[in-house]
Order: structure tokens, then sequence, then C-alpha cells
């Protein structure tokens, strides 16, 4: 009589442990999916803010002081 309670006890044990461990995968992978989301946005922003306004910025003022001072000198001549 014990080992058919012992069996029936494995079997529900196996189910929950079934459960449990798609429940985990699913929490885990709709986690990964929010933290990646976050991830690509900050990139994103970051980018934007330290990335290409700043050397965006220094390349035209850069490209602005030469061409204007080469061309304002050719003039003058």
């Amino acid at each position: 009589m014990g080992s058919i309670f012992s069996a029936i006890g494995r079997g529900i044990n196996a189910i929950i442990s079934a459960i449990a461990n798609v429940i985990m995968t699913i929490v885990s992978v709709i986690t990964t999916i929010i933290v990646t989301i976050f991830d690509v946005i900050l990139d994103i922003l970051c980018c934007r803010c330290f990335g290409s306004r700043r050397s965006g910025s220094r390349y035209s003022r850069r490209r602005s002081r030469r061409g204007g001072v080469g061309r304002g000198g050719a003039a003058t001549y």
C-alpha cells in the first residue's frame, strides 16, 4: 500500500515540477524581452545625446571654420 502512495506522490511531484519549470521559463523569457527593449531604447538615447550630436557639432564647426577662412582668404588676396 505504501508503494502505491509513494508512486502517486512522485507523480504529483513530477507534474508540479513540470508546471513550475514552464512558469519559470515564461517569466524568464518575458524578463529577457523587457530588459532587451530597455537596453535598445537606452542605446538609442545615449547615441543621440552623447554620440552624434557631439561628434556632429565638432565636425561641422571644424569644417565651417576651415571653409570660411579659406574662402575669405582667397577672396581678400
